[in-house]
């Protein structure tokens, strides 16, 4: 491939394509320098930071515009990979067959020489001159395009492992939502089953009655027991199924025992002058 052809066959169309702007003639050259890096094979993997810096294009705005449109164009193919770790692939198209042969009248004769001879005003500003020239002209060496080629490469394998990396990631955060989805509905089901395989048949009041009197307690307590767990539904705590309820009503007789031990008791410290009568005579001092 003859890049020189090329760029002339491309800015013969530039010239006579009204849609292209400066932006995207720049953007075309930093990736006609990927082209020329990689040999000239497509499609060639593009960088976008590395694209914007060379284009000298600071909008990431205007680089994904001017790149569609350098694509609706017919200038190159441009297939986005829509991932992070990887890079967009470009496909661009070769203008030098595009190029129409000179007519007769503007070709050289035989006998004219194919070089001009070079004046020597030229060669002392490009060749001879011993003072530094403030232009260069840019012409990528050999060291140039290969350092290029191997840090693309080195690139590519790292975006390659990246990608891999992440989609390891992607898997393993997938595997432990699955098994606590599994877990979650096991205890569930594991609770669901503790709850309906530890109801038991609920009392009667006459049973309720008959325990509480072979326990010598009085019968006003039975019947405070079973309107209290009737209530609740026969929860212990209001959230546990209840599975015995001789035992709770065992509790209850022993914690009603404790409880009227504990309201009969009166403070034995306190002064009798202080207690209250119904006659008492406010006038009389304490």
């Amino acid at each position: 491939m003859n890049y020189i052809k090329h760029l002339t066959g491309f800015f013969e169309k530039v010239v006579l394509d009204k849609a292209l702007n400066p932006t995207h003639v720049s953007l075309y050259m930093a990736l006609f320098q990927f082209w020329n890096c990689n040999r000239f094979k497509n499609p060639i993997s593009i960088n976008r930071d590395e694209v914007m810096r060379i284009s000298k294009i600071s909008s990431k705005a205007t680089y994904h515009k001017c790149l569609k449109n350098l694509h609706s164009l017919g200038y190159i193919n441009y297939e986005p990979s829509y991932n992070p770790f990887k890079g967009s692939h470009v496909i661009l198209f070769n203008f030098s067959e595009d190029l129409k042969p000179a007519p007769k009248s503007e070709r050289k004769l035989k006998n004219e020489p194919l070089i001009e001879p070079v004046s020597e005003q030229a060669l002392n500003k490009s060749c001879t001159s011993d003072e530094t020239s403030t232009e260069q002209a840019v012409v990528p060496s050999i060291n140039y395009i290969n350092n290029t080629n191997s840090s693309n490469e080195k690139n590519v394998a790292n975006l390659n492992e990246q990608a891999k990396n992440f989609e390891e990631i992607n898997n393993s955060t997938l595997k432990n939502k699955t098994e606590e989805e599994k877990e979650k509905k096991f205890r569930e089901k594991k609770k669901e089953f503790f709850v309906t395989s530890s109801v038991v048949e609920k009392p009667t009041i006459e049973e309720v009655k008959t325990y509480f009197q072979a326990n010598n307690f009085p019968e006003l307590e039975a019947q405070k027991f079973f309107n209290y767990f009737s209530s609740v539904g026969w929860l212990v705590g209001g959230k546990i199924p209840m599975i015995d309820w001789q035992a709770s009503a065992q509790n209850w007789i022993i914690n009603s025992v404790n409880f009227n031990h504990n309201t009969d008791t009166t403070p034995t410290n306190r002064p009798k002058h202080l207690n209250t009568i119904t006659d008492k005579n406010y006038a009389e001092p304490l």
